[in-house]
């Protein structure tokens, strides 16, 4: 006679009931199932603790970053003039094929001041738009309460870069004397008597996303062809802040992070992007540039790593229940 082998599921079927139901034949399989959907059970019990886990640890993360007290000065406020990503008092011009993300701003000169955007006046008459701009763009002239919304933002402007020019007590002065190039820059308020130089080899900005950098600066900023102001450990380009007495310039192909609050132009060469925001009281000028509000950047990799490795071990785990159950 050929002994049945019995596949038992049900949990009360294995060891000692399963062969009170089935038999001596069922002793083989028995315990073999029984190893089996402990070590499931286990497996799942680890998998579930696994799922939890993991996302806290992440939250947490963020928490603690987003909550750690903040190093530095005080940041400076920009008032209204924080709802433009250029703002100018003379003119913002723009050759080749420039991408700006946000709104833009002239007062107390006329939109035809702003050349090369090619504006489309919207039938309100209060705000004007363009293919390069994912925005809207306001001038002076434009219909109420538009020039009042101008007055305000240039006049918030001035007071930022008074407010940041103004700042006392500086954690360094004469950085690098004057060339801060292959530098990583803690949080805090830097002064020079010079203007400030950033060479191809670029400068690294280093803080978490609470902190605050003011940089007062005498005479020009000049980053260099290629130069790239780069954030690590969370800095954020919002809480940077460029007070320039001189001109600010982004050479070809530069990066540039933060608040640039000028007293007279900026001007970007040929495919600098900037991350932050142009505030000039002369003009801004651009060329093929990519100009965006700051804090649209991707995240850092270690806030990335966490979760990554999060979900890895999570399909390693489902995959090694599923095996055993075959």
């Amino acid at each position: 006679m050929i002994p049945r082998l019995v596949l038992v599921e049900d949990d009360d079927m294995i060891g000692e009931n399963s062969i009170a139901r089935y038999g001596k034949s069922a002793l083989a399989v028995g315990p073999r199932l029984g190893k089996r959907a402990d070590c499931t059970r286990r497996w799942s019990a680890t998998l579930i603790s696994i799922m939890i886990v993991v996302p806290m640890i992440v939250v947490l993360g963020f928490y603690a970053t987003g909550s750690a007290q903040a190093a530095g000065p005080a940041s400076v406020d920009l008032g209204t003039a924080g709802d433009f990503v250029a703002l100018a008092k003379t003119g913002i011009s723009t050759t080749g094929t420039t991408q700006i993300i946000g709104d833009i701003g002239i007062s107390p000169e006329a939109a035809i001041s702003i050349t090369g955007f090619d504006l489309i006046m919207d039938a309100s008459g209060t705000f004007s738009t363009s293919a390069l701009i994912t925005g809207n763009v306001y001038a002076a002239d434009y219909t109420d309460p538009t020039p009042a919304k101008m007055t305000a933002a240039v006049s918030d402007m001035e007071l930022a870069y008074t407010d940041a020019a103004g700042r006392l007590s500086p954690d360094e002065t004469e950085l690098g004397a004057g060339d801060i190039t292959g530098l990583t820059i803690a949080p805090g308020l830097y002064k020079w008597g010079t203007g400030v130089l950033v060479s191809a080899a670029g400068v690294t900005i280093s803080g978490t996303a609470s902190d605050v950098w003011i940089f007062q600066i005498a005479e020009n900023l000049e980053l260099a062809d290629g130069a790239a102001v780069t954030l690590s450990g969370g800095a954020l380009a919002s809480n940077i802040f460029w007070q320039v007495a001189g001109q600010a310039t982004m050479g070809t192909t530069a990066s540039m992070k933060g608040i640039v609050l000028c007293q007279t132009a900026i001007v970007l060469n040929t495919g600098a992007t900037l991350e932050g925001r142009a505030l000039a009281q002369t003009a801004v000028t651009l060329d093929a540039n990519i100009v965006y509000t700051p804090d649209t950047v991707i995240p850092e990799f270690s806030y990335i790593l966490v979760p990554l490795i999060g979900m890895m071990l999570v399909v390693a785990m489902v995959h090694r229940v599923k095996k055993q159950r075959t």
